[in-house]
């Protein structure tokens, strides 16, 4: 049975994408830390735990995070961009790109954003504007 992430990447579930490859997509977290708080994912492979992925899948969604993680930098007002790989909520590989004012907002335990649906779909574009743009 496909994960949550893989229906997302597949499109029958909406997402507020920012950015997607024949591999790999980006979609924005719908319980966000803060704005602009992504989630890459690798599409074709549904493993749980990243260091569980073959060396190439790896590095593609390395790859792939890092480009997202530029266009986020330059789409959302932040001091950099932090990365965080958990992984317990959902069993499908991904990693979090959360934009940064201090280290606080890596707090995974503290309140998530409430968005409206124009937030979301406003803050999506600006990314993939600057994504495609890379």
């Amino acid at each position: 049975m496909a994960t949550i992430f893989s229906r997302i990447a597949k499109g029958e579930i909406p997402s507020y994408k920012v950015a997607e490859n024949e591999d790999y997509y980006a979609f924005l977290d719908i319980s966000p830390m803060t704005e602009g708080h992504t989630l890459v994912i690798p599409k074709n492979v549904e493993d749980d735990y990243i260091f569980h992925l073959d060396e190439e899948v790896y590095m593609g969604l390395c790859a792939f995070a890092r480009k997202v993680a530029m266009a986020i930098q330059a789409a959302v007002p932040c001091r950099r961009v932090g990365v965080a790989v958990l992984g317990m909520e959902v069993p499908h590989t991904h990693i979090h790109l959360i934009p940064l004012q201090s280290e606080s907002d890596m707090d995974f335990r503290k309140e998530k954003l409430t968005l409206s649906q124009e937030r979301f779909r406003s803050i999506a574009d600006s990314i993939m504007r600057e994504y495609e743009k890379l």
